[in-house]
């Protein structure tokens, strides 16, 4: 009898593992399936004012019952059909980007097509932009990149606001003065304009290993600090230099879109909360994303623009833990 217990319990286990492996390879099956089928790219459009009368019609019901939704909707058809007399369709409409700023700015190729898919549209001197802007910056190419993604909007007539509701440093705030206003969290981390560079040496592990690396380089400064040779005095000078220069480039690029930051006084490498970035002028007002987004939506048809391009399985791995170790950095 106990045998047969004994068996019983391993074939159990037996299927119970046959089972999860034909989920886990049917689930990658599918994912290979859709990528192939719905193709790669794909733009999003969403109401925002649909959503927010969405989430107000479910409170009204749930909270003061069915009458009290029925004379709501009877007064906002009124409205609308008010609305429609006075040809609200000529007024501002108002786009809303959402950009999550990892070390690589990987973000920037979906913001790219975002905007390019705006301008298709916008309206020059009455549209406007809203970005909802998250990162602790990275790597100068790619935030310089999403930097002049932004100022395609300014350089089209379009009125961008960037609004702010945890970290905008370093590139972060880079994209962030491009805008006409940036609105900030009254805790939001803002600032950190500097340039930072570390690069590990194990030569003198490898020396005593007895390891020799030979580096051959065509030109004085092709490579200044290595990694696994010996770093020299003369090549130490030239990166600082590199560094000085990149930090020269980012304040004039500030400079060109906020003329009222005492740079001299700011751009030091520190960074500042929102109270404190008011009164420095690196921000406009105290705002959340979420206060700023309603109180347009009252006035303006809000509507959200997402792309989003499908990747394969090993480079959505990849960006992930890159997402993490950023995460990770910035504690």
């Amino acid at each position: 009898m106990e045998f047969l217990q004994e068996y019983a319990l391993f074939l159990a286990k037996g299927l119970t593992i046959v089972v999860m492996l034909l989920l886990v390879f049917g689930s990658i099956a599918a994912m290979a399936q859709r990528g192939r089928g719905k193709g790669e790219e794909q733009l999003t459009v969403k109401h925002l004012n649909q959503r927010y009368r969405n989430m107000e019609r479910i409170l009204r019901l749930r909270v003061l019952g069915w009458r009290a939704l029925r004379r709501h909707m009877k007064d906002f058809k009124r409205e609308r059909k008010q609305a429609v007399r006075e040809r609200r369709d000529e007024q501002p409409r108002i786009y809303v980007l959402r950009f999550h700023g990892d070390i690589r700015a990987t973000r920037v190729d979906s913001l790219r097509e975002e905007i390019s898919a705006i301008l298709t549209i916008a309206r020059p001197g009455v549209d406007r932009v809203v970005l909802c802007l998250e990162s602790g910056g990275g790597l100068v190419p790619s935030y310089g990149l999403a930097a002049a993604q932004l100022a395609r909007l300014r350089d089209a007539g379009l009125d961008l606001t960037v609004a702010v509701d945890r970290v905008a440093a370093s590139g972060g705030y880079l994209m962030a003065a491009v805008a006409h206003r940036i609105a900030a969290a009254p805790f939001a981390v803002v600032g950190s304009i500097g340039v930072v560079a570390q690069i590990p040496n194990i030569h003198r592990l490898l020396k005593r290993h007895d390891v020799d690396i030979e580096l051959l380089t065509a030109g004085q400064h092709k490579r200044t600090l290595t990694i696994l040779g010996k770093n020299t005095p003369e090549g130490r000078a030239k990166f600082q230099q590199e560094l000085e220069e990149t930090h020269g480039l980012f304040k004039a690029y500030l400079q060109r879109y906020r003329a009222q930051l005492d740079l001299e006084t700011l751009a030091t490498g520190e960074h500042w909360y929102g109270e404190q970035a008011l009164e420095l002028k690196l921000v406009d007002e105290l705002r959340t994303s979420d206060d700023l987004l309603m109180a347009l939506s009252r006035e303006h048809e809000l509507y959200e623009v997402t792309f989003t391009r499908r990747q394969a399985m090993g480079r959505r791995i990849g960006i992930a833990f890159e997402q993490a170790l950023d995460r990770l950095l910035q504690r």
